[in-house]
């Protein structure tokens, strides 16, 4: 289970000395510790903060004023490139420059008529976009060549960006946003985006989310789809730069003396107030710790992501400072602190270990013991995602996805063909003890399925495909490997449970829900939360689905929430009614679930410790217990939860007594006949029925011999051809199928159409005594082979 960094995170800001003495246009990191800055004084500085050293890369020319610097993207796919030390300068004078790290400019192009206002490199560093004050938008190639013009605008671009799979380009055009895919006949996309000039925009490649900051005073996130997911209150001066942080979980806005850091969704963790002048461009250093502003009175200035706070049962944990962390355990109130030889860049506090990463090793600690971490080096520094389940963890650099146990032996390292480790996240990617599952991005209608403990692909290695584009997975934490499932939530938010085994009868993948934005598994149970429309849901007993599927609506919880506390920012009274829009559930630990509202409040919601309580007595398999529970507790839904689990666990006796609790008479009738069939094998086909699984129910009858009770599951079940079939086949008891099925047709007044009914009435003769004789015969054989079966097993057991 993930854990969320769930209180406020602040930046630090330094300043550097004002070593450029005109505007600083823009910056781009070459390392996490290793930035370049351009200014309208025609230098190019390179600043190294592990040693504070500021030198000069290289004077331009005096007719040169820089505009957009943007590096060559280091990895991708996680293979590093020849050409990472290249950069991409864009000037007034209409050209843009190949730069290397060395200062050597190694190719001038024209471009535009006036200043080129943006150059970006696409995320596959094949492709170059260009956008001018002239209204043009081009591409080239990486050695500068021309490919084509992609859009002509009657005003300015000033800004561009890629998609997150390089196939569509967003820009500003005045007002408007404009989203246009390289396919010439593709649809466009543009809507109104603010009431000034769009000045900046920033396309997220891990969530999908685009920022934009205009003239207005205003910054806005967007979906893909042009839809508003957050507006700012209006600034006092326009926005000049916006960036996403390379996680895709944080976003830093610039303006007048202003450089603030927010949320994903929108809403601010920190503002601080330098006085820099505006804000130009923004930039994020490749492990998202560090951020840097090129500001318009010649300073450059770094801020570090600090105050980030992690919680889970009775232990808060604070990044107080780059490389130090305090633990505070709230129950006794004893404090300890973490010293780290280098930054940290990612952490997560869950099932009794903190994983923290800092940009050279691993760290490990169990909640038991503060003081001698497990520690280990990482192959690649700049890790994004940490993953945790109860017996080990994962973790995501640009280079690949791997597989640890608490130990710090490398389990396992997953991997298909076209894998994009850099932008997974905890939507697209989930950990079970036995269990990896990774979303395609390529193609987000495939989950790929991976044995944690060996990294090879589950079954005969097929990935689970879903019908629909899938935006969230989770694996359950708890039970055997054999029963893991997974939940999916689609694009249409639609909540789907599957088998993660892909055995037969759970092949299909079933609706639990609809309208569910968010969702999370419980840390010790199989209980599923979401919330569902305005809703808070909690699916008791999510695998009814496949057991009974009229008995999931009853396992259900779903209500209002009822909020247990609230931390903002800003204050805000928590909501009797709804979870406000767009919010995110951050886990579900023992019975606590914590929600983030898209204001950034935090809001606890409790959840009963009875269902918890009775997976534990149904998964071992103290069935005595969980009945009392159930008549102490005196709840509909788990009497439901009850009746599922005992039919799933083939515990007839309990089910009985729980469906009667729910007066289910129909289903406790059913339950009965099951008691009384002659043999088990028998009992178990028609338990299979019971749960609709009628494929496997005839398979079960007829490795077993027993052809008549696979015929007649069909007759039961109206299957008229299936069960003559089977007849004709096995050359048995077809006139038995001939007689039900006259005896059908003259109860509904019908005449025979079917042809191959008609066919075999001309021979067969139908016979109702001997017919009966002949099913008494097989009911008396059945009930023979089973007693002879229980004699050998007593025998055996003596011996």
């Amino acid at each position: 289970m993930l854990c969320h960094v769930t209180c406020l995170a602040t930046v630090a800001v330094l300043f550097n000395d004002g070593t450029h003495k005109e505007l600083v246009s823009s910056v781009g990191w070459t390392t996490p510790d290793e930035l370049f800055s351009c200014s309208e004084d025609h230098q190019i500085f390179r600043w190294n903060l592990l040693t504070n050293e500021t030198t000069l890369v290289v004077r331009l020319p005096d007719d040169l004023y820089p505009v957009d610097l943007h590096w060559f993207p280091k990895t991708v796919g996680g293979k590093k490139q020849g050409l990472a030390e290249i950069f991409v300068l864009t000037s007034t004078d209409g050209k843009f420059h190949l730069g290397s790290k060395t200062g050597r400019i190694e190719k001038s192009v024209e471009a535009h008529r006036g200043a080129v206002m943006a150059g970006r490199w696409n995320y596959d560093g094949t492709a170059l976009i260009t956008a001018g004050e002239d209204g043009q938008i081009k591409i080239w190639s990486k050695s500068g060549m021309l490919r084509s013009t992609l859009a002509q605008q009657a005003s300015p671009v000033y800004a561009v960006a890629w998609g997150p799979d390089s196939d569509r380009i967003l820009y500003t055009s005045g007002k408007q946003l404009v989203i246009k895919p390289l396919q010439p006949s593709a649809k466009v996309l543009q809507w109104k985006a603010h009431d000034g000039v769009i000045l900046k925009v920033d396309w997220s490649s891990v969530n999908d989310l685009i920022l934009s900051g205009g003239e207005d005073c205003k910054y806005k996130v967007w979906d893909s789809y042009g839809r508003l997911l957050y507006s700012s209150s209006s600034h006092d001066y326009p926005i000049t730069s916006v960036a996403w942080a390379p996680d895709g979980e944080l976003l830093a806005v610039g303006s007048f003396n202003t450089l603030r850091l927010c949320d994903k969704t929108g809403w601010s963790y920190a503002l601080e107030k330098p006085n820099t002048g505006s804000v130009f461009s923004v930039a994020w250093s490749a492990d998202g710790t560090q951020l840097a502003g090129a500001c318009g009175n010649g300073h450059v200035i770094f801020a570090h992501v600090v105050e980030q706070r992690w919680e889970w049962k009775n232990f808060e944990i604070t990044l107080t400072k780059r490389r130090t962390m305090q633990v505070r355990n709230v129950l006794n109130d004893a404090v300890d602190v973490l010293e780290f030889r280098d930054r940290v860049i990612k952490a997560s506090l869950s099932h009794d270990h903190l994983v923290v990463t800092t940009s050279l090793q691993c760290y490990v600690y169990s909640t038991q013991n503060w003081n001698t971490p497990l520690i280990f080096d990482l192959k690649e520094g700049s890790v994004s995602l940490i993953l945790q389940a109860e017996r080990h963890f994962l973790l995501v650099d640009g280079a690949g996805v791997y597989v640890y146990s608490y130990e710090g032996r490398l389990v396992s390292t997953p991997r298909f063909p076209g894998m994009r480790s850099d932008i997974l996240n905890a939507q697209t990617a989930s950990l079970s003890n036995d269990t990896v599952a990774i979303r395609d991005k390529t193609d987000q209608k495939v989950i790929f399925l991976f044995e944690a403990l060996t990294g090879k692909a589950l079954g005969d290695g097929k990935p689970l495909t879903h019908k629909m584009e899938v935006v969230e997975i989770a694996l359950d934490q708890c039970g055997a490997a054999s029963d893991r499932k997974i939940a999916l939530i689609d694009k249409n938010r639609d909540l789907y449970l599957t088998s993660v085994r892909r055995l037969g009868r759970e092949d299909k993948t079933n609706k639990i829900g609809t309208m569910v934005h968010t969702m999370a598994w419980n840390d010790s149970a199989n209980i599923l939360c979401g919330i569902q429309d305005v809703r808070f849901t909690v699916w008791y007993y999510p695998n009814a689905v496949f057991v009974d599927s009229d008995l999931l609506p009853k396992t259900l919880c779903t209500t209002p929430p009822q909020p247990q506390g609230l931390t903002s920012p800003p204050p805000h009274p928590a909501p009797t009614g709804e979870f406000s829009r767009t919010p995110h559930i951050l886990n579900y630990v023992g019975t606590q679930v914590t929600v983030r509202r898209a204001d950034g409040s935090l809001v606890y919601s409790t959840v009963s410790p009875y269902p918890a309580l009775l997976h534990e007595y149904a998964g071992s398999a103290r069935w005595a217990d969980a009945l009392r529970l159930c008549r102490f507790a005196k709840d509909q839904t788990l009497w439901a939860c009850l009746a599922a689990m005992a039919m799933a666990n083939r515990e007839l006796t309990t089910a009985e007594v729980a469906y009667a609790a729910i007066g289910e008479v129909d289903k406790v009738q059913y339950i009965n006949s099951i008691k009384e069939l002659p043999s088990r094998e028998s009992a178990l086909a028609h338990m299979l029925l019971f749960s609709g699984h009628v494929q496997e129910a005839e398979s079960t009858l007829l490795q077993a011999g027993l052809v008549y009770q696979a015929i007649q599951v069909h007759i039961n079940l109206y299957n008229w051809d299936r069960a003559l079939e089977l007849a004709v086949k096995h050359r048995t008891h077809v006139d038995t199928v001939l007689a039900h099925r006259h005896k059908f047709l003259q109860d509904f007044s019908k005449q025979e159409t079917n042809k191959r009914f008609l066919q075999y009435s001309e021979g067969v003769e139908v016979d109702w005594e001997k017919i009966q004789a002949k099913i008494q015969m097989e009911l008396a054989k059945e009930r023979e082979r089973s007693a002879t079966t229980s004699v050998r097993s007593s025998v055996a057991s003596r011996r």
